[in-house]
């Protein structure tokens, strides 16, 4: 896949606003930064496992977007459907421009709840794990650190690719 769109900027944001914006627009800089490290990676690249545990940039475009609609849709609004599977194998029909589609819809979404969320406080209708459910703002901080972390795989897949580094 390649691209002509020109690169977003993605140094990290130099916003200093109220406390769901400021959480949200880190966490659009880190999807922004998933989705960049996947642009432009040819096959077989792209789904090439970089690691022992199988690991791949299509790995990591699966798993983002599930957790994505899970944390932010299933468990936080309640959304009446079941959980969505992020440990799927990727599957030979699976692209990079659609799982980075999907990805984009799914943060969409859950961008949609937490925007509708008016107090970062109140607990979601559920939780994924065997707690109460959490608050938006720890769903939010969670996810700031899920992508971090994903983000820096990212980074190490691709540079094992291609030799790209940086944002």
């Amino acid at each position: 896949m390649t691209t002509t769109e020109p690169r977003p900027d993605l140094r990290p944001p130099g916003l200093n606003a109220d406390e769901k914006t400021t959480l949200l627009t880190f966490l659009d800089y880190l999807r922004q930064s998933v989705l960049a490290k996947v642009a432009g990676v040819p096959e077989p690249g792209v789904r090439t496992a970089g690691v022992p545990s199988g690991t791949s940039l299509l790995q990591l475009l699966k798993h983002l977007t599930a957790v994505e609609l899970n944390w932010f849709v299933w468990a936080y609004t309640g959304a009446d459907r079941e959980r969505w599977e992020d440990e799927g194998a990727v599957s030979p029909d699976d692209t990079a421009p659609d799982l980075a589609d999907a990805y984009r819809e799914a943060i969409a979404a859950a961008n949609e709840a937490a925007l509708a969320c008016t107090d970062l406080d109140r607990p979601g209708a559920r939780s994924l794990r065997e707690t109460p459910p959490p608050s938006m703002r720890w769903v939010l901080i969670h996810m700031i650190e899920e992508t971090a972390r994903h983000a820096g795989h990212a980074d190490i897949l691709r540079e094992q690719i291609d030799g790209s580094t940086g944002r």
